[in-house]
């Protein structure tokens, strides 16, 4: 336990600090020889890596529309259910936020108008590793669809068999996924990025993963022409903050559901009361005993931090200072404190609210900024997978109305061409209007 009134400046920044991450020359180097080998050899350069890094020998990367339709035999029942109310509840979510188009007529004659459109083509990255994850296709997967993105491209790695688990595949079919390529890693993004041919490149490229794949991610969003990227990602995290009628147990639960993701996953408690820190770290003990995937918790544990803060104004200064990918507020009248939480990617209110339910089923989405980007990043939403453009249509006297501030300004900046596009329109349509008179 820390107490943070006792700390000078430079002992709270490091006491915040995440875990470090990997950003070693070797890593850049290795990705970047994987985006060149991805794309001089196209095809042939991801059938080798998959095969080098999967174990899987493949003679097709793309997964057959007969596989992806085979899960009603394989899903149980009670998961086919729990997907379908997670995706139920992510569209209605993420259909709410359609933004509307906006027209002004700034000026009269001069009408400026918002307009919005989906991204064209999206590449959805779901990693492998040692669990399915169905939750991700559908945080992607069903925002793409609500946006109208025409076409939705998944990509995630094989297993041995050159199959990829039934979750995944009904959870893809749930949201209109029909161009799913079995290949994953640095190898995959470069895909989406570059093109191959079997992979047509895409305009945006979403979806969590390792170093090599937040490596590669960086490294193709710099490609002139090439694709954007979701956000910046780091490993996952959570910071609670709890007063002394929070529930130890409920605390430490949520301080081992963010630890189990990963060993340099990063979970925090601030809290007001000692007491309280001291029943939590006893559960967190307790708790970590029942977990199937200990070894791990255990050791993203290690990267624990328990705060003690004077008060609850203090406690909120220190997440502030934090800005944590999830932030769970178990206080008495939790609600109130939320225009005090100013940088989060995304808030849990009260002890019903545990991180899990944004996770999987709310209704939220679960790819948030982490690594302290919550300051200037936001959730994944609708917009991402939107672009947004603006249309302008003067009429003559409307470019009358404004055309003597446009030439003015065309002048201080010293742009003849800007300022004579202006001048010949309106000498255009005296002449016109002069000529006219004249006939009558």
């Amino acid at each position: 336990m820390q107490v943070w009134a006792k700390l000078n400046p430079n002992e709270q920044v490091e006491l915040l600090s995440r875990p470090a991450l990997s950003d070693s020359q070797v890593l850049s180097d290795t990705v970047a020889d994987i985006i060149r080998q991805v794309g001089q050899q196209g095809d042939k350069a991801l059938l080798a890596l998959t095969e080098r890094f999967d174990g899987a020998k493949l003679e097709c990367l793309r997964f057959s529309d007969a596989s992806l339709n085979s899960f009603a035999s394989e899903l149980k029942s009670e998961v086919k259910w729990a997907i379908d109310q997670a995706y139920a509840n992510i569209k209605d979510f993420h259909q709410a936020q359609y933004p509307e188009d906006v027209a002004v007529e700034t000026t009269p004659g001069v009408v400026c108008e918002l307009k919005h459109a989906p991204l064209a083509s999206v590449g959805l990255y779901i990693p492998g590793g040692t669990a399915p994850l169905p939750s991700t296709v559908l945080m992607l997967g069903a925002t793409a669809q609500v946006a109208g993105c025409a076409r939705k491209v998944l990509c995630t790695p094989p297993n041995k068999d050159g199959q990829i688990a039934v979750e995944i595949r009904y959870a893809a079919s749930l949201c209109g996924i029909d161009e799913i390529y079995l290949v994953g890693g640095a190898q995959a993004i470069a895909a989406l990025a570059l093109g191959t041919e079997s992979i047509a490149k895409v305009d945006k490229i979403f979806g969590p993963g390792n170093s090599y794949v937040t490596e590669a991610k960086q490294q193709v969003s710099r490609i002139p022409a090439g694709p954007a990227i979701d956000m910046p990602a780091g490993p996952s995290e959570v910071l609670v903050i709890a007063d002394a009628r929070a529930n130890p147990v409920f605390v430490a639960a949520d301080l081992l559901s963010q630890a189990e993701h990963g060993t340099d996953s990063q979970a925090v408690l601030v809290s007001n009361s000692s007491d309280l820190i001291q029943a939590v770290q006893q559960q967190v003990a307790l708790q970590l005993n029942t977990l199937s995937r200990k070894a791990i918790a255990e050791q993203a544990v290690k990267h624990s931090r328990y705060i003690l803060t004077e008060n609850l104004e203090q406690a909120f200064e220190v997440s502030n200072a934090y800005a944590p990918e999830h932030l769970i507020v178990q206080i008495e009248n939790a609600r109130d404190s939320l225009d005090k939480l100013t940088n989060a990617g995304s808030i849990f209110v009260g002890q019903w609210s545990p991180e899990s339910a944004g996770d999987y089923a709310s209704g939220t989405n679960h790819v948030l900024p982490t690594y302290g980007y919550a300051r200037n990043y936001s959730s994944l939403g609708l917009a991402d997978f939107m672009r947004r453009y603006t249309v302008q249509e003067l009429s003559y006297q409307g470019l009358q109305n404004i055309g003597n501030a446009i030439m003015d300004l065309a002048d201080a900046e010293g742009l003849d061409a800007h300022r004579q596009a202006v001048k010949l329109r309106l000498e255009t349509e005296q002449l016109e209007n002069d000529g006219l008179s004249k006939n009558l």
